[in-house]
């Protein structure tokens, strides 16, 4: 909230951040000097089980792209769950990206990202791209990047998902994956007992694939950490449940604004979605759908977004399922028993993060107070008009989509993530938690502090987001130091299990005490409980 006066009560520890000037500190000593050196190979090649692979060098990182890890889920394997790759013989080139999952695309993207998945797109999509200082035995830490974009879009080949400055500058092994969105990765159909979520088992043999293979790469397959942003920190989460080996698959997590509030369908749930994509495409079966081209089934979710979608909701026509074999409970359930307990964990959100779906939406800035009352009441029943007050006096001037869309980010992304950190808290488990306050001045400043805007911060590479527009008229100073300063948080994170470094104030670890929480702004700052007030606002009355 933007006068939310809990943010005022801050700790001694405070950095203003004095832009480029952090440039020179803020990445922890000599990773970026020992990584740059490495890759003098200029076609490197790794030896795997599943055969040669030959990459190349680009900016001094040794690179693998379009890596397959699961045989191509086409033809009969359309909505099974991912199979074991094959194999190749010979000497496989990996210097160019595989295809993205299909979804759909539009010239120029969206008015706040911009383009987020372009062509070429392929159902045989599952593919995974390297980036590492060398291919040789010196066990870096491995981060492993899954992407977000509302399970319908994305791509691990992004040029902004680019694993080289986290590679160059952390002395890491990078890997970013692809995987199976919308009508292919999330529709479900119970078929004689069998699971759901596609999506899952890719990402899952995809982890697999990094266990066994990473040290290949110059990787330590004991020393993973699973980052993802949104639809991303989702996956992120529900990783944490596969123990195969009656341990975690990873060490750390990072999840950033994860979607923690969705309320997952059951079985019974997903199957009503999955007729009404029947319907829309007027086929009887799934084995007729699987007759049909991904074009088409990709085109359909337009139709889906109509029929699914709820008025101050944000839409998402595709949603994973607790089927009872691949998902079987809440992802957040996950980090808090069993060997997901002892994953380290960084989670976080923007402080607007609806803002993102809803700020330039000429409908909702009609919104009246009466529509967003009768909303708020699916949160706060009868408490919803004390609720209403308490978001407009937050945000002084607020107009009803303003009240609306706080109240949407706080519903899906803040108050869920923090109500994790709360219980892992409770547990004694490792928690770091922050929130993106850094408002953009695009569009007006109507977009403040969206969902989607720590991206080029966490990877510090604006150098690659030329084509969002959210991103106009940041102030390069503020940016740059900025982005330093988190980028070698994350780093820290991956390396070592804690975000503190030499340019940061102290950021202690979540604790019910005192609830932490590292405010990333351009004066980066940690706070305690800047949440109480909504925590509070949400308790049940009396208790």
């Amino acid at each position: 909230m933007t006068d939310d006066p809990s943010r005022r009560k801050v700790l001694k520890n405070s950095t203003v951040l004095a832009g480029a000037a952090l440039l020179s500190s803020g990445i922890p000593g000599g990773y970026a000097a020992q990584a740059a050196a490495k890759a003098d190979d200029p076609s490197p090649v790794v030896e795997l089980p599943a055969g040669r692979l030959r990459g190349a060098v680009e900016g001094g990182l040794a690179v693998f792209k379009g890596v397959p890890y699961a045989a191509p889920p086409v033809g009969p394997l359309r909505w099974r769950p991912a199979q074991p790759h094959p194999g190749w013989s010979g000497t496989r080139d990996a210097t160019a990206f595989g295809p993205s999952a299909p979804q759909l695309y539009r010239e120029g993207g969206d008015p706040v990202l911009g383009s987020h998945g372009s062509p070429p797109f392929d159902e045989d999509c599952l593919t995974l791209n390297v980036w590492t200082p060398r291919a040789d035995d010196t066990k870096r830490p491995v981060m492993l990047w899954i992407h977000g974009g509302g399970f319908l879009s994305g791509s691990g080949s992004l040029p902004v998902y680019s694993g080289e400055t986290f590679a160059r500058d952390g002395d890491l092994v990078v890997v970013t994956v692809n995987y199976r969105l919308g009508p292919l990765g999330y529709l479900y159909f119970g078929e004689d007992g069998a699971g759901g979520n596609f999506w899952l088992t890719d990402q899952l043999a995809a982890l697999r694939w990094v266990r066994d293979n990473v040290a290949a790469f110059g990787g330590d397959p004991e020393n993973i950490t699973l980052a993802g942003q949104s639809g991303g920190a989702f996956s992120v989460a529900a990783l944490a449940g596969a123990r195969p080996t009656g341990r975690p698959l990873f060490r750390r997590a990072i999840l950033q604004s994860p979607p923690l509030g969705l309320q997952v369908p059951t079985r019974t749930e997903s199957l009503q979605r999955s007729a009404t994509f029947l319907d829309v495409l007027g086929a009887k079966d799934v084995a007729e759908l699987r007759t049909l081209p991904w074009q088409q089934l990709v085109g359909a979710t337009i139709e889906m977004f109509k029929r699914t979608g709820r008025w101050g909701y944000w839409s998402t026509p595709f949603l994973p399922v607790i089927d009872g074999v691949t998902l079987d409970r809440h992802p957040c359930e996950s980090l808090l028993g069993g060997p997901g307990a002892d994953i380290d964990v960084l989670i976080g959100c923007t402080r607007e993060e609806a803002n993102f779906a809803f700020a330039l939406d000429p409908a909702y800035a009609a919104a009246t107070r009466e529509q967003v009352l009768a909303r708020a009441r699916d949160t706060f029943g009868n408490r919803a008009s004390e609720a209403y007050g308490a978001y407009e006096e937050a945000r002084p001037g607020a107009r009803p989509v303003d009240v609306l869309m706080d109240l949407i980010g706080d519903d899906l992304f803040r108050m869920p993530g923090l109500a994790l950190a709360e219980r892992r808290a409770a547990r004694k488990r490792p928690v770091w938690a922050y929130q993106f306050d850094l408002p953009t001045p695009a569009y007006g400043g109507r977009l403040a502090a969206p969902h989607c805007l720590e991206l080029p911060f966490v990877f510090d590479n604006f150098d690659k987001w030329a084509q969002a527009p959210f991103l106009t008229g940041l102030d390069p100073r503020i940016r740059a130091g900025l982005a330093s300063t988190v980028h070698a948080a994350w780093i820290s994170f991956i390396r070592n299990g804690d975000p503190n470094h030499p340019a940061l104030p102290n950021w202690q670890r979540y604790e019910r005490d005192t609830r932490t929480t590292m405010s990333l702004d351009s004066v980066t700052t940690a706070t305690n409980d800047p949440a109480g007030h909504w925590r509070r606002l949400r308790r049940p009355a009396g208790s």
